[in-house]
C-alpha cells in the first residue's frame, strides 16, 4: 500500500472546504458608529477564536478518527460496488443493446426498406407545375 506524505500546515489542498471558513471578522463586525468598548471587543475576540479552536479541537479528538474510519469504509464500499457491480452490469447492457441494435436495423432494413423504396418510386413520377 502507498503511503502519502501529509502536509501538515495545508491541509485543505484541494479547497474542499473553503466556503466554511469562519474567522472573527468574517462573523462579526461593527459598523461605524456602532463600536463596542475597546476591550470588550478584543477579548470577544479571544473568546471566539479559543471557543471556536478548543471545541473543533476537542470534537475532532473525541471523532474525527471513528469518522475517518467510517468514510474510508463508505469509499471503499463505493469503490467495490462500482468495480465488481456497476461496471460490469454497464458492460452486460451494453451487449445486449448493441445486440438489440443490430436485430431492429435488420428488421427495419427487411421490413422497412421496401416500402419506403416503392413509396419513393411512386412518388418520385409526381410532377408539379406552377401557373
Amino acid at each position: 500500500m502507498e503511503q502519502m506524505d501529509l502536509d501538515l500546515t495545508n491541509r485543505d489542498p484541494e479547497n474542499l472546504n473553503s466556503h466554511v471558513k469562519a474567522t472573527f471578522h468574517e462573523v462579526l463586525g461593527e459598523p461605524e458608529g456602532a463600536h463596542s468598548i475597546d476591550c470588550v471587543w478584543t477579548n470577544s475576540y479571544k473568546c471566539f477564536e479559543c471557543g471556536k479552536n478548543c471545541c473543533y479541537k476537542f470534537m475532532t479528538a473525541l471523532c474525527g478518527i471513528f469518522i475517518a474510519l467510517y468514510w474510508g469504509c463508505e469509499f471503499a464500499m463505493i469503490t467495490f460496488e462500482q468495480v465488481w457491480c456497476a461496471s460490469p452490469a454497464i458492460r452486460v447492457c451494453a451487449i445486449y443493446t448493441g445486440l438489440f441494435q443490430k436485430v431492429c436495423g435488420n428488421c427495419c432494413n427487411c421490413c422497412m426498406a421496401p416500402i419506403c423504396e416503392t413509396c419513393g418510386l411512386f412518388f418520385s413520377r409526381i410532377t408539379v407545375y406552377n401557373k
